[in-house]
């Protein structure tokens, strides 16, 4: 009897292990390297800081195991990785300045907000046992994201630093809400699209071969636009403007598909733009340096100078091909050389080799996230692991394009890598995230597919299968013998017509009426009895 098998998916727990190792590799050997490099010897902590990263990472393997056995084995150990490589530099450049005197020691606190982001993504995995769950929170996510975009601009409560105003002091803490409201717009924009969606991909004239939306179908995109407006005029923050009104446009484009949406965005982005150069001397003095930054006017100019970006750009200068090696370099020259800039210390020590396996993996890290937003079987979930890896993507985007002049600096800080206990927090509550989601979309599914059939179905025939006509017992189970589509004709008495050997048909009600809802309705399969029993008053022959 020919039989059809489902292979099912593979947990890949194992491989996750072995990527683990890699990345744990990674991040401790250059650890060490930096403390032999400045000091001759491993640095004092370096086995706390060893055995606390392996506990994490492990506890976390662990953890994916029982309760999320299917989820993506990749993402994990990339943000391993890529958090073990910026812990290293933030610990290269606080021994550089100890050695020279100073007084800087972040390493410890980012290890500390490492541990604490790690805890926070696995509680979500834990307790979030759907990420469907989420979609009943639509607007009041969008609420908290206002409400977290606004706590800068409470009096006593927000620090205005460098000239923008986007940090608040919690409890001795500076924390930067504008990095959770990403995760809560994402989660708003995914339950708005996927109930909206139709409306507006298939509304609105069509204009030189583009579908346009309806005037009131642009009431969110518009409103989206003033709220980034918003952010640029009162907070002084370009970076996050850029990056709200970027992730909505994106997931407008994955939801309706329509080509129209991004062109507006694009055009709103640039009107802006212009508004805001034209209008706001912060953003002026943004534009001058991405555009002149070597004339000694702008260079020397105070506050508002271009020295950081030009001692960015000579530090990767001189990291050249392979770099100078870990601690090696000069990167504690270019101020914030542990945050805003700590891309540009990677590639001098690095060089431009290391910058593309950094830029690599974060490109796979994307790349996995899409694959989940493709994989996974609903809507809300395809929004929501789309536009998290895009806002991850974007966010990479703009603090790189930034350093390295394609675009005006911006203050945004790169994923996982730059200090920061904020950004390091939000990212891996997006990694968890999009674990639980991979989980869904990998998990093998009880539902047939296309090419296969579920569990007790439709099966190849065989001589020894009791079909009707062969001997089929009498109010025998649908599932006792195979239906067969298409099966020849069988002859019946002079009286009665030709039809299948079996049939499908409606069940009708015990009043012999036709229920009127679709959900009513169930499909029975007729078998056909022995034509010898077969009589005018019944056509079909068989008893339901």
């Amino acid at each position: 009897m020919a039989t059809v098998e489902t292979t099912e998916v593979r947990p890949g727990r194992g491989a996750e292990l072995g990527l683990l190792v890699l990345a744990l590799a990674l991040g401790i050997g250059a650890y060490a390297l930096v403390g032999l490099q400045l000091t001759g010897e491993l640095p004092g902590r370096f086995y706390v800081y060893s055995i606390g990263t392996v506990v994490l990472a492990g506890a976390a393997h662990v953890l994916l195991r029982f309760k999320a056995p299917y989820a993506d084995p990749v993402i994990l150990p990339i943000a391993v990785a890529l958090n073990g490589i910026g812990l290293a530099m933030i610990f290269r450049l606080d021994l550089g300045s100890q050695v020279t005197g100073g007084t800087q020691d972040l390493a410890p606190r980012q290890l500390q907000w490492t541990a604490l982001g790690i805890l926070c993504a696995f509680a979500l995995v834990w307790f979030l046992r759907d990420h469907r769950t989420l979609r009943r929170y639509t607007y009041t996510a969008m609420i908290a994201g206002i409400v977290l975009v606004a706590l800068p601009l409470v009096p006593g409560l927000g620090t205005r630093i460098n000239g923008a105003q986007i940090w608040i002091n919690l409890f001795g803490f500076s924390l930067q809400p504008a990095e959770f409201a990403k995760v809560a717009f994402a989660i708003f924009f995914a339950g708005y699209l996927v109930t909206n969606r139709d409306t507006l991909a298939l509304a609105g004239p069509r204009v030189l071969g583009l579908q346009l939306p309806r005037l009131r179908d642009l009431g969110p995109i518009i409103i989206v636009w003033l709220v980034s407006l918003a952010i640029l005029v009162f907070e002084r923050d370009l970076g996050t403007s850029l990056l709200f009104f970027g992730l909505f446009v994106a997931m407008l484009y994955i939801a309706t598909e329509r080509v129209s949406w991004v062109v507006i965005g694009l055009l709103l982005i640039a009107v802006g733009a212009v508004l805001a150069a034209s209008t706001f001397g912060h953003v002026q003095a943004r534009v001058d340096v991405w555009l002149h930054p070597f004339d000694p006017e702008i260079f020397g100019r105070s506050p508002g100078g271009s020295g950081q970006l030009v001692g960015g750009l000579f530090s990767l200068g001189n990291g050249g091909l392979f770099g100078t090696g870990w601690g090696a370099g000069y990167p504690r020259t270019v101020p914030y050389a542990f945050s805003d800039f700590i891309y540009a210390s990677l590639g001098e020590e690095l060089g431009l080799t290391g910058l593309i396996g950094i830029l690599l993996a974060y490109l796979v890290l994307v790349e996995r996230g899409l694959r989940t937003a493709i994989g996974v079987r609903d809507g809300f979930g395809k929004l929501l692991a789309g536009g998290l890896a895009f806002v991850m993507a974007w966010q990479l985007f703009v603090v790189v394009g930034g350093i390295t002049r394609i675009i005006p600096l911006t203050g945004l800080t790169m994923p996982f890598v730059a200090q920061g206990g904020s950004s390091l927090l939000a990212n891996w509550l997006v990694v968890g995230l999009l674990l639980r989601i991979s989980d869904d979309a990998r998990r093998p599914s009880s539902l047939p597919v296309r090419g296969q059939v579920a569990p007790g179905g439709a099966r190849s025939r065989t001589d020894s299968d009791p079909v009707a006509g062969g001997g089929a017992a009498v109010g025998a189970l649908p599932d006792d013998a195979p239906t067969t589509v298409g099966a020849p004709t069988v002859p019946g008495p002079a009286t009665g017509p030709t039809r299948a050997t079996t049939g499908v048909q409606p069940a009708v009600g015990r009043t012999g009426e036709v229920p009127d809802h679709p959900d009513d309705l169930r499909t029975e399969v007729v078998r056909r009895p022995d034509a010898a029993t077969e009589t005018d008053r019944d056509p079909w022959g068989g008893a339901r």
